[in-house]
């Protein structure tokens, strides 16, 4: 992308933001119907302004997120988004933590919508809750131990 900055928003811009600064940002087509769910008149409102709706593969987000252990946290649409951020190399505006923290990973730059932006880089594991084993986590959130079949939880790693 050449000449001019085009932010990638996420849904909570497109919900918070005045419409003069959502105005040429790169937005994912699947956020639409996410938008309507949440509030049908805004939905409305950004259909009618010029945006740059979009659509692309998932491969590398996916492969982003399932790095930092971020994949289950995030929904299809966040992964859309964080495709076409990682697409157009542009800055990805978000309040979703796993995002940021996905971002952060592949060193992509990431604002907040408005929350306070993460300050740090967030590891994921899998945690067994009876003998406390762990292991990577993997597309699945939760799964039983291996070792003793109790439930694993996903726990941030410190």
């Amino acid at each position: 992308m050449t000449g001019c900055y085009m932010p990638v928003l996420d849904t909570a811009a497109l919900l918070h933001w005045p419409v003069n600064r959502l105005q040429g940002g790169i937005v994912a087509n699947s956020q639409l119907e996410e938008l309507r769910k949440l509030s049908l008149e805004r939905a409305m409102l950004v259909e009618s302004i010029d945006m740059n709706w979009m659509s692309c593969g998932l491969d590398d987000a996916t492969e982003a997120a399932s790095k930092t252990g971020d994949l289950p946290r995030l929904s299809p649409v966040d992964l859309e988004i964080l495709a076409l951020a990682i697409l157009t190399g542009e800055k990805l505006f978000t309040d979703d933590y796993s995002l940021q923290n996905v971002c952060r990973s592949i060193g992509h730059q990431f604002e907040s919508v408005s929350n306070k932006t993460s300050t740090q880089q967030w590891g994921w594991q899998l945690k067994c809750i009876g003998c406390k084993a762990t292991k990577r986590v993997d597309l699945q959130s939760e799964q039983e131990c291996e070792i003793c079949g109790s439930p694993m939880k996903v726990k941030r790693v410190r």
